[in-house]
């Protein structure tokens, strides 16, 4: 079936992630302008409408109730024949260990222990993902979707985000009746995790790196399903008109035009349960510089869903020194995956970040969004004992697989004592020589494709591939 006339994209939104991609960077502008007519098959809360956007509602998708149970054993397979794969025991420290807080729980896990091991096999493992997919395709969700394909015939359905299980449902009914179905990898983390839940036509990645590693994990997906385009995330970045003048900025958020400012930016409290006492740490460091002549601050920038007070006797007591930014996303439910994603808070983090002098966290992938704007980040390496937390550590943070194709350890600054905090921001601050921000760069054009001001316009190009092909 030849697709050439047809020129409807669903542009499938299972979670907000895909929001932020995909509504608020100039992608659908792009799709327009390409002779496109893109509908937003919408399962988040947010009103695209309000934005001037053609959408279809997926009202309470509902995924079956044996489909997350299915999920969570999918992924600790895959984990397991990850271990295999790679003679390498890393993948263990991606899972989340069960806890039985009552009878009920324990049993579900005795089962869930169970299914696993009867079906730890790459042969198990296909028996579980089509478990999943009979399951979802006794589901409303499946049916209101046939519904919806059958009177809109749109040319592909491309699904924002790999990861959610209730994207399996609409995308089993594309594929059942024949239309073209493709995802995007979101995250340069995701696919060592196991967590690749949706199968489709085709891939869209963000770099050659991001394209072996989907083959390594997943040898049955073959090249010419794959598409390397880069991710928008980065491309607002590089649209400096949003950028607003120091003294707007400065006055707007309450900070002083005397001062340079670091950022530190949070991470939320699972990956990083130590970030307050960090912050101390870096606020100790900055007060004692600034009693030796300096005159710096902090911005502070809070992971987008973390709520917590966690902060708050940190930012009480070095209130003359730190200034929190809070992200301006919007909480539109009661659950951290209702949490959504602004443009305005696209333009909010893009001049935070050229305000500041670099930024400081524990492996977050603002290194990227820094070095966008050629400036270095700091990653923070060294441990805190936590009650709370006996088994995190931040050794195991930095042993993930996605952190092996950093080319040089001197693509960041390493925080590795608290005691000497004061004399690496000294270098930082003091530095002339580029490596570290040359190195990142390198970095960079690894995880994702260059240069990366144009992933829309390849991801265009790669659909407009898609519909003219005969499947």
């Amino acid at each position: 079936m030849t697709k050439k006339s047809n020129n409807k994209i669903f542009i499938f939104l299972p979670d907000g992630i895909g929001l932020r991609n995909f509504a608020f960077t100039n992608f659908h502008n792009l799709g327009l302008e390409k002779g496109f007519e893109i509908i937003f098959w919408n399962a988040t809360p947010f009103n695209l409408e309000s934005l001037g956007f053609k959408e279809i509602k997926i009202e309470n998708p509902r995924i079956h109730p044996l489909t997350e149970f299915y999920k969570n054993a999918q992924i600790q397979i895959e984990l397991n024949q990850n271990i295999v794969r790679a003679n390498d025991t890393v993948y263990d420290t991606y899972r989340f260990p069960l806890t039985n807080k009552n009878v009920k729980s324990f049993i579900k896990n005795t089962v869930h222990k169970f299914i696993i091991f009867l079906n730890n096999s790459p042969q198990g493992l296909n028996r579980i993902k089509e478990k999943i997919n009979l399951h979802e395709r006794k589901t409303k969700l499946y049916f209101d979707s046939l519904k919806t394909l059958k009177q809109e015939k749109p040319a592909l359905v491309f699904c924002t985000n790999q990861r959610i299980t209730a994207a399996v449902a609409p995308i089993l009914a594309a594929q059942d009746i024949g239309i073209p179905t493709a995802t995007f990898i979101f995250s340069w983390d995701n696919l060592p995790k196991g967590i690749k839940i949706i199968k489709t036509d085709f891939y869209f990645v963000w770099s050659e790196h991001m394209k072996n590693e989907l083959q390594y994990y997943y040898p049955e997906i073959n090249e010419g399903q794959i598409y390397i385009t880069g991710t928008p995330q980065f491309e607002p970045h590089f649209e400096k008109q949003f950028i607003v003048s120091k003294q707007t900025f400065f006055k707007e958020y309450g900070l002083d035009l005397s001062k340079k400012y670091i950022c530190f930016s949070g991470d939320d409290v699972t990956t990083s349960p130590n970030d307050p006492q960090y912050l101390l740490d870096v606020a100790k460091a900055v007060a004692q510089l600034n009693a030796k002549g300096y005159n710096l601050g902090i911005i502070f920038r809070r992971c987008p869903v973390d709520f917590s007070d966690r902060f708050d006797f940190v930012l009480e007591k070095y209130k003359n020194i730190i200034i929190s930014i809070a992200p301006l996303w919007k909480n539109i439910g009661d659950t951290w995956s209702t949490v959504l994603p602004t443009k305005e808070d696209l333009i909010l983090q893009m001049n935070t970040i050229f305000h500041s002098e670099f930024v400081i966290n524990l492996g977050s992938s603002m290194v990227f969004d820094f070095v966008s704007f050629k400036k270095p980040c700091a990653f923070i390496n060294y441990e805190v004992v936590n009650k709370n937390f006996p088994n995190w550590s931040v050794e195991k943070i930095y042993n993930f697989i996605h952190f092996r194709s950093m080319p040089s350890k001197d693509s960041v600054y390493w925080f590795t004592n608290p005691a000497e905090l004061g004399k690496q921001i000294e270098k930082i601050l003091g530095a002339n020589d580029t490596t570290v921000v040359k190195n990142a760069q390198h970095w960079f054009e690894i995880i994702n494709q260059h240069p990366p001001q144009k992933a829309s316009e390849r991801i265009w190009k790669a659909i407009e591939e898609i519909t003219k092909k005969e499947l």
